[in-house]
């Protein structure tokens, strides 16, 4: 595997990339979970010829009740027009092989920034190995993917471009499309300060656009942190009250809920079981792929519950279709196999329980901000 610099637009030495051997439409899962072994600085990109750092006064991302400040990296303040251009890439299907993905097609607002299947297809319909996440509330998470691999949205936005099943189109082309577009030309000299588009600027755009993609003010915050309380049912307050519960729902040990703000996810990674065969051996040992490390294996980082009911199916693989298939999951305690999280394990939860569970899930819905659709359409 080679990694060799690049000449984007207007001649400006634009990036390193990782080279890939071709491979038949047989070895697409294995390329791409061999993909996620190579480690994210590899797609980031080594130009540092003209400055990647945003120009213009930095922006405060406004955020709504039940959530707490964005964290901000110091090298890539938000600023108007950072958030402009990385909105409008987020919706261009120009970054893809052939112009047929944008991020926006795994990650639909209409559907709380997922896409609604069991495994996100990518370029000429093919399926990738896993369930797309939501990026709503991502600019909290100190890792990125299901298995952790990427530091950060500026590492993570690279990743996808390249992928062979999801995009499948390097830093390279991807920079020549963008450059030759006068429109982009005008915003890249906006958001930067000088001319030119490389592959990094591209990744703090896109990073500066997904800080913005947060949800809040749900009915649970209103009740939670608003002092409304009205504003759930009574089933929700039963199951809210089961969630906490460690003897009973246990859920908040890792979907986590804090005294001033919740997130509903720890960050970190769990076995559950889910997607483990026979004998517990997983295809896809997750977090393994990144540590190499043999209790890390069927492991993967804590989805946020936050807009739960609009991003079905669920779990990494999307094995799960319904919020009481995931509460009945649980509550049988996963899947048995060696490597076990040891917070997951069965509980005794009646049908009104897992009912009044599912209820609450439902008031997690939040609003979303008016600026994070398709340009021109709020």
């Amino acid at each position: 595997m080679g990694i060799s610099p690049k000449i984007g637009s207007k001649g400006i030495e634009d990036t390193c990339e990782p080279h890939f051997p071709s491979h038949g439409r047989a070895a697409q899962f294995a390329v791409q979970l061999a993909l996620l072994l190579i480690p994210a600085l590899a797609f980031t990109g080594c130009n540092r010829s003209v400055s990647e750092i945003p120009v213009g006064p930095a922006v405060t991302i406004k955020v709504p009740l039940g959530l707490p400040p964005v964290p901000i990296p110091a090298n890539n303040p938000p600023t108007e027009a950072t958030i402009a251009l990385g909105r409008k890439l987020f919706y261009d299907v120009r970054l893809s092989q052939d112009n047929s993905v944008a991020c926006a097609s795994c990650h639909s607002p209409q559907l709380a920034f997922t896409d609604g299947l069991a495994r996100s297809r990518g370029v000429r319909g093919m399926t990738g190995v896993r369930n797309a996440p939501t990026i709503v509330n991502t600019a909290y998470l100190p890792l990125q993917f299901w298995d952790g691999r990427a530091l950060s949205l500026e590492e993570q936005a690279a990743s996808p471009i390249t992928d062979p099943v999801e995009m499948n189109q390097t830093h390279e082309v991807s920079v020549s499309k963008l450059g030759a577009d006068p429109v982009y030309q005008a915003m890249f000299q906006r958001a930067f300060g000088s001319e030119g588009v490389t592959f990094g600027r591209v990744q703090k755009a896109l990073a500066s656009f997904e800080r913005t993609v947060l949800s809040g003010n749900s009915a649970f915050d209103r009740y939670r942190y608003g002092g409304d309380e009205g504003a759930l049912t009574p089933a929700q307050v039963r199951g809210l009250a089961l969630f906490i519960d460690p003897h009973k729902g246990n859920c908040a040990a890792c979907h986590t809920i804090g005294p001033e703000y919740a997130l509903f996810t720890d960050g970190k990674f769990h076995n559950t079981g889910e997607g483990a065969g026979d004998a517990g051996m997983f295809t896809d040992v997750g977090r393994f792929h990144k540590t190499k490390i043999e209790a890390d294996k069927g492991s993967f980082k804590t989805p946020t519950l936050r807009n739960i009911a609009n991003t079905a199916p669920y779990m990494h693989d999307g094995g799960l279709k319904t919020l009481k298939d995931v509460v009945d999951f649980y509550a049988g305690g996963g899947n048995s196999n060696p490597y076990l999280d040891k917070e997951i394990r069965s509980v005794a939860l009646s049908g009104q329980d897992r009912a009044d569970l599912v209820e609450f899930l439902k008031s997690l819905t939040g609003e979303m901000p008016p600026n994070v659709g398709p340009p021109g359409k709020g």
